[in-house]
């Protein structure tokens, strides 16, 4: 009998529900219809041509950008138990040879290939042979000129629905604006196909901007805050992603570089280290992050800020993708947007799409420059309405305090006025503080009107100022003239019109820090402490276990799963089979082990203690469900063997389905239920009277059991 989806869900999944519009999306295919899908990384994207390939008769042919993309997504399949493989350029010709076979055999339910590969001399003749069920274009934004990762060699992928135009065709992405959605679906040949959007919103997400000043150090400080804790940092440039690297090593955090400069074999085994939590930072450009399935990944920070809104909700999509808590953090300076726009305006892109990605670029400065919820500005860019403020974001977080600074951004700009426009940030504090330097006195600055007519303010307030001033656009900055500022539109309508300028106000590190540790959670319940521990055990033995197989740990179990472990501390196969990502396989594969873990870390736990959330009589009914003695369960439990008995007997008393007889013989009931008789002792009674009229012959358990068994007889 074939499963229907939700089976399949729970078999090769572990999971018991699907999130929102795969279940709506998996039946439109199943009725051989095309579609297109718009969910965030780690929304579930996947599942929704996953679960249609295993019940459907035939081949899923799966286009995939990049070989280390396919191959953590046939690695995973596998690991659920489902018959994947990939074909690229990586594999040998015996394996390709392999693989293949499998295909014509009918033994495979999905095939990854990259496009270049599909259109090498007659491979699509021979794909196309093949009883092809879906075709499914993953990161199907490649396909079009106005996405943010365009790929030419996408743009020949009509040619497989014009092939086999009845076969149905998933395409997915994570984002897409309007304009690339219906280029996306034209170039693929499926222009009236139905469109699934999902929410873009990841609530697990927080966002942050900070300005980009002492980035290195803030990134060393954001780092210790998140120990143990994997994490991505996009630069902008290749200089840039070793020096950070070099910088974080200095203190003792294991991080590594990543760029397309570096030999193929040398990115290829940071990536892999990476994938293996045998790194914990990787300070890459965006060359890396698309090929990249690793599901805990806790945080990304964005060193320069990014081309444009789908770039960047794509590259922080890549924390969190179990669903757990992440942190995202971009530094954004006035420099960066002037380095974007010098990018495009010197790139080779025709004048039209130059238009398109300087306003595109102006999308992400307003959203860096933002005094409203973060998130709102996001979701808006996708065309999702918001009508409330995330709560997770900085600017919800921690309103700024704003003041009218129309005098000090006047001293300013007068002071880069009279000095010909030719000063950068620190000779203009100089001169609004009044120093008598050398430099001062040779250009003569100190005779000007504004000298010294900012000295109430410290020169971090006023790098601060300026640096608001700048992102502002009150005043301009001639990074070719050596970091010159220059007066623009603005700036006169401030000094002649007496234009209002408001700005945050300034507060110290000291303080935004103190401020930090005073908004620190309280201190954990003995309950989350458990918890706590418990998963970091539970990762250490996932790591283990991923070494010795080489495979990703998250291909184990995700972050997530062990998280619900942690908290639902199963002990026996069913209950460790209702955790979330635990599927048949996963249990076949890795069950008994995690279920060992979690027993023998409950050992660790003090007796008595209530921390663990798990009641003591239901912990010792499952083990005796397993068939351990009641021996076995005391050592296990590092409890008395009287303590076990007890146990029992309160759950046969309330009903649960155990055989109390196989602890007590015939002889020994009949004998202690005769001294009862004469002594007239029921169940409920003191049993030491009667243990003693015995002279000790049975232990208080075996009167308790017999008397217990008297009652339930009657």
């Amino acid at each position: 009998m074939s499963l229907t989806k939700e089976q399949v869900l729970k078999q090769y999944y572990g999971y018991n529900a699907f999130r929102p519009l795969q279940s709506d999306i998996i039946d439109w295919v199943l009725y051989g219809q095309d579609a297109m899908v718009l969910m965030p990384t780690g929304g579930g994207k996947s599942l929704c041509f996953q679960i249609p390939a295993l019940m459907m008769q035939g081949l899923t042919l799966v286009i995939s950008p990049l070989i280390a993309l396919m191959h953590d997504q046939v690695q995973a399949l596998k690991a659920n138990g489902i018959a994947a493989e990939y074909v690229n350029s990586s594999l040998t010709t015996q394996e390709q040879s392999s693989i293949e076979r499998q295909c014509r055999n009918g033994e495979l339910k999905l095939l990854y290939i990259s496009p270049e590969k599909l259109f090498t001399q007659g491979y699509l003749e021979w794909v196309v042979s093949l009883n092809i069920s879906l075709f499914a274009i993953d990161e199907s934004h490649c396909v079009s000129t106005w996405g943010h990762d365009f790929r030419p060699e996408y743009t020949k992928l009509n040619v497989l629905k014009k092939a086999l135009p009845n076969v149905p065709m998933i395409a997915l992405t994570a984002t897409a604006d309007k304009v690339t959605r219906k280029d996306i679906l034209a170039q693929l040949g499926i222009p009236d196909a139905k469109v699934f959007i999902s929410s873009f919103d990841r609530p697990n997400l927080s966002l942050a901007v900070q300005a980009g000043r002492n980035r290195v150090k803030i990134i060393q400080n954001f780092i210790a805050e998140h120990p143990r804790q994997c994490g991505i940092i996009y630069c902008l440039s290749r200089k840039n992603t070793e020096s950070v690297a070099e910088a974080l090593q200095k203190v003792g955090i294991n991080a590594k570089c990543y760029h397309a400069g570096m030999p193929a074999n040398e990115r290829s085994t940071v990536q892999n280290q990476f994938i293996q939590d045998d790194i914990q930072v990787i300070v890459a450009t965006i060359a890396f992050g698309m090929g990249i399935d690793k599901s805990n990944v806790r945080w990304v920070i964005h060193y320069s800020m990014p081309s444009n809104v789908e770039s960047f909700y794509q590259e922080i999509g890549r924390a969190g993708r179990d669903g757990l808590k992440s942190d995202t953090l971009l530094f954004y300076s006035y420099n960066d947007l002037l380095v974007r726009k010098d990018m495009i305006a010197t790139s080779e892109l025709p004048a039209e799409m130059k238009e398109v990605q300087v306003a595109k670029v102006e999308r992400m400065k307003q959203y860096a420059e933002a005094e409203i919820c973060r998130r709102r500005i996001l979701l808006s860019y996708f065309n999702e309405e918001v009508t409330t403020d995330c709560g997770n974001c900085d600017v919800c977080k921690n309103p700024p305090i704003r003041f009218d600074a129309t005098l000090i951004a006047q001293k300013a700009l007068s002071a880069i006025a009279r000095t010909g426009e030719n000063i950068a940030m620190s000779m203009l504090i100089d001169i609004l503080r009044g120093a008598n330097n050398r430099r001062i006195i040779e250009h003569k600055y100190h005779e000007i009107k504004t000298f010294g007519a900012g000295k109430e303010l410290k020169a971090d307030e006023w790098a601060d100022y300026l640096q608001q001033m700048l992102n502002s656009g009150v005043m301009d900055i001639a990074y070719d003239e050596a970091h010159a500022y220059k007066l623009n539109k603005a700036s006169w309508a401030i000094l002649k019109e007496g234009r209002k300028v408001q700005l945050v106000r300034y507060r110290p590190f000291e303080e935004k820090q103190a401020e930090r540790e005073a908004n620190i959670p309280k201190e954990k319940s003995k309950k989350e402490v458990i918890k706590d521990a418990l998963f970091e055990r539970l990762r250490v033995l996932r790591k283990q276990i991923a070494d010795d197989r080489n495979i990703p740990p998250f291909v184990v179990f995700s972050d997530a799963t062990l998280s619900d472990m942690a908290q639902k501390k199963p002990l026996t196969q069913l209950e460790i089979m209702n955790v979330s990502g635990v599927g048949e396989q996963k249990y076949r594969q890795y069950g008994e082990a995690f279920l060992l873990e979690i027993r023998n870390f409950l050992k660790t736990i003090p007796k008595g203690s209530h921390a663990t959330g798990i009641d003591t009589h239901h912990y010792t009914f499952q083990l005796y469900k397993e068939g351990f003695s009641v021996e076995e369960i005391a050592e296990q439990r590092n409890l008395n063997p009287v303590t076990i008995f007890s146990h029992l007997a309160k759950l046969y008393e309330d009903g649960e389905n155990i055989d109390i007889s196989a602890f007590i013989t015939q002889a020994e009931y009949e004998q202690i239920m005769g001294a009862a008789k004469v002594m007239n002792v029921k169940k409920g009674d003191p049993v030491k009277p009667l243990f003693e009229a015995m002279d000790a012959k049975y232990e208080y358990h075996k009167i308790r059991i017999a008397l217990l068994m008297a009652e339930k007889a009657k």
